[in-house]
């Protein structure tokens, strides 16, 4: 088995309208040219994917990762975070955002176990039905 984490290119853009789902397809590919995924495939197949955004224009903040059901629990989204938080480095971040819902608790225990830390949680009425917690990791 073989992995590899890279820049999406235009020819994921199939593969990533199929699983990022809660995107337009203008974003998905705005997100291709601006290089804001990075794809991780297994033996030359796609089974993950980061993409991320910049808070404030100046934070990197991991907006979605996925990785196929069949690959979870095998060390494919701590490889795939672990590339992205190092590309983020490597451009001088010193901090990195992400979010998820309070109540999705594997998704939370997930960042904590990587690193963030709770900094805040904002409810949106009428978007979703429960409140919206953020984290972030100092990079040191």
């Amino acid at each position: 088995m073989t992995r590899r984490v890279s820049i999406a290119r235009p020819d994921h853009l199939d593969w990533l309208l199929s699983h990022d789902r809660d995107v337009s397809q203008d974003w998905v590919e705005r997100c291709i040219m601006h290089k804001e995924y990075l794809i991780l495939q297994e033996d030359g197949l796609e089974i993950g994917f980061i993409r991320w955004s910049s808070f404030w224009g100046k934070i990197p903040y991991m907006d979605m990762i996925f990785v196929l059901p069949s690959s979870r629990t095998s060390g494919a989204g701590k490889l795939l975070y672990r590339a992205w938080e190092k590309a983020m480095a490597d451009r001088g971040a010193g901090l990195l955002m992400t979010s998820c819902e309070r109540d999705e608790q594997e998704p939370l225990r997930w960042h904590m176990a990587n690193g963030f830390e709770i900094v805040g949680e904002v409810a949106f009425p009428g978007f979703q039905n429960g409140k919206e917690v953020f984290l972030a990791k100092i990079l040191v």
